[in-house]
């Protein structure tokens, strides 16, 4: 994970705190976190980098909507990331 943004990290937990998301609930989800509005043009180009990294699966819902779920690797980074940052903020 320690080659991943700050956003493609938060796309991430995102992805791993809802049902097989779709792009927009994701983006939803962001603009409420960041405060302001996530454009298609960062969104989308950054869940693929995910995908080609082999952290997140996309699948089909029909033929405009996507989803995505974590994959094995995916989860294990997160759990990875959340000891490290533990060793630091509780203490």
């Amino acid at each position: 994970m320690y080659d991943l943004t700050g956003f493609q990290r938060d796309l991430l937990y995102v992805i791993a705190g809802l049902d097989e998301p779709h792009g927009l609930a994701i983006k939803d989800e962001l603009e409420d976190y960041y405060e302001k509005e996530i454009h298609h043009g960062r969104l989308y180009p950054n869940l693929d980098t995910l995908v080609e990294k082999g952290l997140v699966e996309k699948g089909q819902r029909d033929r405009r909507t996507n989803y995505y779920t974590l994959t094995r690797r995916g989860q294990r980074e997160i759990d990875a990331r959340i000891e490290w940052e533990t060793q630091y903020i509780e203490h």
